[in-house]
């Protein structure tokens, strides 16, 4: 358990950055106005409670006493109430489940919004801290609002029923009052004591549960790797040490439920008969009449129900108080990286960019890794002008890809200036392109997906980039979803991936070892359609054949050395 953060200090702290956006931010009058809704159908129903507890009494007492017409009356009476509760116990779960739906959508969408906010989720990409953002941002958030809410009631019920049965309680005996309320104080005592570490348990079931999930997705994603190197064997040893963690933990979890189980029980077992010796006495005495008795029984559980709340929900609060705190702590991170940018660092500490630029020109820049532990590049400057091409060449690791990121903003650890177009008027090209769900349109116009688009105009796209015959998997509609990721090689996805560079036509565009899975002809008609069209752009690459379709090179060194040459002074050039 020493792995388990210490969180229960914070918890309230998180519940309440949860709770404030939606009770207390724009959308605050629809939100209190379904609470104040469900407050109202509470107290009806409470009230409704405690009258057929009184009718029920005067039924009982009836019986007691043979009296045939006091019985009849009675029995109406409280099928009467019974038939007033069902219309109210029906519209209280409707408005209950309405506004943990609204609550939902209002904390995922806000959420979302934040993930993709400064690049939030490209920044959570190998954080130990925050395990699993999509399982937080989905099933986390819908536990979180519907109990957080289911529990809001609880509290809210628990004190209009001890305001409600406590006059009744006490108009039957003050002593039954004083038994109630010292029987629920010392068994929220012991309930603490002996489950206060299912919190932690909890917490650890969330992460684990998370990971075996996360393992079973990535075989789903890799599936055509695993299989051709034969990792059956080895993935099964990862997923199964994974199910171990989640069982092992839940073995745990178990016992410390059964303990809490074996005081719970016997608590609320004792409380059944509580009652009845304290009020049978008063009967034999002759001082309550016998329906009394039944309605102090009532009474006496709907009260100590209210008040041991804390015990008769112990195990759903430490699974919700681990809920809390893995949503609060992405909510922190995204705090954090906010107040991040928002910050004003000196210029020596961070790179300095320029979208005002038709092109690519770089000022004395050093790239380091982010959080500076290592330095790549040492005081790069070269201006690439409009309708030229760069190559950037070096050994794995010597960090040609991490100067693409620095260019593009994803990195912005070290030192210079960089000038460049806007975003939206560069494009980059990674070695493994993304496949969006969706309709080849989709793929073609990614990331606007514009409808306006001419399916002449696509597909001439496709046959530039050679791939002339791809609408016919889809019969030629451009707009039929299909799973490309898994309907396209490799090699057909980066010329798909160069259709969308033709397409967007951008200012720069930037190419990271984006033909690697081409072969040569593929190559070197992609490349010599950017050259005749004059487009700008910067590759990143090992092969020496690449050297033809650009006018400068740029060696890049493991010590931070770079040098920049022209292609058509390289003895070695391919012609």
């Amino acid at each position: 358990m020493d792995e388990a953060p210490k969180f229960t200090r914070h918890v309230w702290k998180q519940l309440w950055r949860l709770i404030r956006p939606y009770f207390f931010g724009k959308t605050w009058g629809r939100a209190w106005a379904q609470l104040g809704t469900l407050i109202t159908l509470s107290i009806a129903v409470t009230w409704v409670s405690i009258f057929s507890l009184r009718v029920m009494r005067d039924v009982m007492t009836a019986l007691e006493k043979q009296d045939t017409d006091a019985f009849h009356r009675a029995i109406w009476f409280y099928i009467g109430t019974f038939a007033a509760s069902i219309p109210l116990a029906a519209f209280y779960r409707y408005v209950e489940e309405r506004l943990a739906l609204n609550w939902r959508d209002f904390l995922a969408r806000t959420f979302m919004i934040r993930y993709f906010s400064n690049r939030a989720y490209y920044r959570l990409q190998g954080n130990e801290e925050i395990d699993n953002p999509d399982q937080r941002i989905s099933e986390d958030a819908k536990n979180f609002t519907v109990t957080s809410l289911s529990f809001s009631l609880l509290v809210i019920n628990s004190v209009i029923q001890i305001l409600g049965f406590a006059r009744e309680l006490w108009m039957i005996s003050g002593t039954l009052v004083a038994v109630l309320i010292s029987y629920a104080v010392i068994g929220t005592v012991v309930a603490f004591l002996i489950g206060r570490r299912l919190i932690g348990l909890n917490y650890l079931q969330y992460e684990r549960e998370a990971n075996l999930r996360y393992g079973l997705v990535r075989v789903r994603d890799n599936a055509e790797s695993i299989a051709f190197f034969r990792g059956e064997r080895k993935e099964l040893r990862d997923l199964r040490k994974r199910l171990g963690g989640v069982v092992g933990n839940m073995m745990v979890l178990i016992k410390w439920n059964r303990n809490l189980a074996f005081f719970s029980t016997g608590y609320n077992s004792l409380a059944m008969i509580l009652p009845l010796m304290i009020v049978a006495p008063l009967f034999l005495q002759g001082k309550v009449e016998f329906g009394t008795i039944t309605q102090a029984m009532g009474a006496f559980a709907a009260f100590l129900a209210a008040v041991s709340l804390f015990i008769t929900q112990f195990e759903r609060l430490s699974a919700f108080a681990a809920g809390v705190t893995r949503l609060g702590s992405l909510w922190e991170f995204l705090d954090e990286r906010d107040a991040e940018d928002n910050l004003e660092v000196d210029t020596e500490e961070q790179i300095e960019i320029s979208e005002e630029e038709k092109t690519v020109a770089l000022e004395n820049l050093t790239v380091a890794t982010p959080g500076g532990e290592r330095t790549l590049l040492r005081d790069v400057s070269f201006r690439l002008p409009p309708g030229k091409s760069l190559l950037i060449m070096g050994e794995s690791g010597s960090g040609k890809s991490s100067l693409l990121r620095t260019i593009a903003g994803l990195w912005n650890s070290g030192d210079g200036k960089i000038g460049r177009p806007p975003y939206r008027n560069m494009m980059f090209l990674p070695q493994r392109p993304y496949m969006v769900p969706g309709s080849l349109r989709t793929q073609l116009d990614y990331p606007e997906a514009r409808r306006d688009t001419d399916p002449t105009a696509l597909q001439e796209v496709l046959e530039t980039v050679n791939l002339p015959d791809l609408a016919d998997r889809v019969e030629g509609d451009f707009d039929r979803e299909a799973d490309w990721a898994n309907m396209l090689s490799l090699g057909e996805q980066q010329r798909l991936s160069f259709a969308r560079l033709l397409m967007k036509k951008p200012a720069v565009a930037f190419l990271d070892e984006s033909t690697s899975a081409l072969d040569e002809p593929n190559e070197e008609h992609l490349y010599e359609y950017l050259k005749e069209h004059r487009y700008t752009y910067v590759s990143v690459g090992h092969r020496s054949t690449l050297l033809k379709y650009h006018d400068w090179l740029m060696r890049i060194g493991k010590d931070g050395s770079w040098e920049v040459i022209e292609t058509a002074n390289l003895e070695d050039a391919p012609s």
